[in-house]
């Protein structure tokens, strides 16, 4: 974690520096982070998997953690990048998946997933106690969340001490936004006030040191708030610095950490840089990168209605809408639209809930089949251009591949590009 801890120093030192990590199981998404860190000459990947999508139960991906890190693993060592190089961090660690559960049953849960994920070098651990679970009363306050968070952290440190190797850090917080982007239209949210991040900080190293984890609070690198960034199905809250200049002051107090920012997906690059410049030096991003591997996907499938016989198409999206239909389970809560409207809301949505069926078997498929008419007939390079045009520029610049994958990458990494740039600006960091 030395590399974390480094960049930390240096944003806390008044360098624009700072962290940006994918997360994202989808195997392209991960490719373009390991190519864009790689080429970019970057010292670390930052790659999370949520509680979600990876735990001792598999998960919507079916993975556990050790399968998720042989699974990235296995994709740096396809293009190159040093697995020690590679970061691996787990987001929203806590008993979010077992919700439903009572509080012991759901937190002795959420022990087992945090000491699996420790155990299998997870070492970027984000302690997340902010959802209220069957048995609780209202919402959580800062006294509850801190003791189950300790409670996570001491499961964590156990399992480290077991398995050895550089110890992990941990981002604790309560004001946690929504996981994948708010499901309704709304205003700029508040920001988190400096007194409430202030209290969280203090109220959880309060209880970490009762519960001996003096030494663990040391590698307690970030607070979660809300910087008041957001994004719903259509819309963007885009980052105000006027709005979040005392919040980022309340760190003075906290010489070791910084903030870090969930759903900043689609802020421009220019207040990606500005959220470094004020402290909010993590960088969160996963539904845009996804919903980028969806915009390629879709031009090249419009590609393949161009240039390959009717015959021969592989029916991508045709075959993911009908997928998506077929099982509302994962878009249900956040799409009420129907018809035309829904139909735009399942592909073209920000809060790209596609994301969770890319793995279907019969979405595999026709993917499979899209790349390999595309590779047997190569399309033109007019009209690459036309549907494509941002990383056919890029990809003839850096001498990179036109094959259909390696278009998407190139895609992806123009999302990507955003972040590096404004965690690693010129010289380095």
């Amino acid at each position: 974690m030395k590399a974390i801890l480094e960049r930390i120093a240096r944003s806390r030192s008044g360098e624009r520096c700072g962290i940006y990590s994918v997360c994202s199981a989808h195997p392209i998404a991960i490719e373009a982070a390991l190519i864009h860190a790689l080429r970019n000459g970057e010292s670390m990947a930052c790659i999370e998997a949520t509680s979600n999508q990876v735990n001792q139960d598999g998960g919507y991906t079916g993975m556990q953690p050790t399968g998720f890190r042989d699974f990235v693993y296995g994709i740096a060592d396809s293009v190159g990048f040093a697995r020690s190089r590679v970061v691996l961090g787990g987001d929203h660690l806590g008993p979010n998946p077992w919700q439903q559960k009572p509080a012991k049953a759901a937190m002795s849960a959420a022990e087992t997933m945090v000491s699996a994920y420790v155990a299998a070098g997870f070492r970027k651990i984000h302690l997340d106690c902010s959802m209220a679970c069957a048995d609780d009363k209202g919402s959580l306050q800062d006294e509850t969340t801190a003791r189950r968070s300790a409670q996570l952290c001491a499961a964590a440190e156990r399992a480290w001490s077991r398995a050895g190797g550089e110890p992990p850090v941990y981002v604790i917080g309560t004001e946690v936004p929504v996981p994948g982007g708010a499901a309704q239209e709304l205003h700029a949210p508040e920001v988190t006030t400096p007194a409430a991040a202030r209290a969280t900080i203090d109220k959880h190293r309060e209880i970490f040191a009762e519960a001996g984890l003096g030494e663990a609070w040391k590698r307690v690198i970030a607070a979660v708030v809300q910087p008041g960034v957001e994004f719903t199905n259509t819309s963007v809250v885009d980052y105000d610095p006027g709005k979040a200049g005392a919040l980022s002051r309340a760190l003075d107090d906290y010489p070791g950490m910084v903030f870090e920012a969930h759903s900043t997906d689609y802020q421009t690059p220019a207040a990606l840089a500005q959220l470094v410049r004020d402290h909010f030096a993590i960088l969160k991003v996963g539904p845009a990168v996804t919903f980028a591997i969806r915009e390629a996907l879709w031009a090249l499938d419009a590609i393949e209605m161009d240039w390959i016989d009717a015959g021969r198409w592989s029916r991508l999206r045709e075959t993911a809408i009908e997928r998506m239909k077929a099982d509302p389970r994962h878009w249900s809560k956040y799409y009420a639209s129907s018809g035309a409207e829904l139909a735009y809301d399942l592909q073209y949505s920000l809060s790209d809930r596609i994301r969770y069926y890319w793995g279907q078997p019969d979405i595999v498929a026709a993917q499979e089949k899209l790349f390999d008419n595309l590779t047997q007939d190569p399309p033109p390079l007019a009209l690459i251009s036309q549907y494509l045009p941002s990383a056919f520029q890029s990809a003839r610049a850096n001498g990179a591949s036109l094959a259909p994958k390696a278009l998407v990458v190139e895609h992806v990494r123009g999302v990507l590009a955003g972040y590096s740039s404004a965690c690693m600006p010129p010289g380095g960091c």
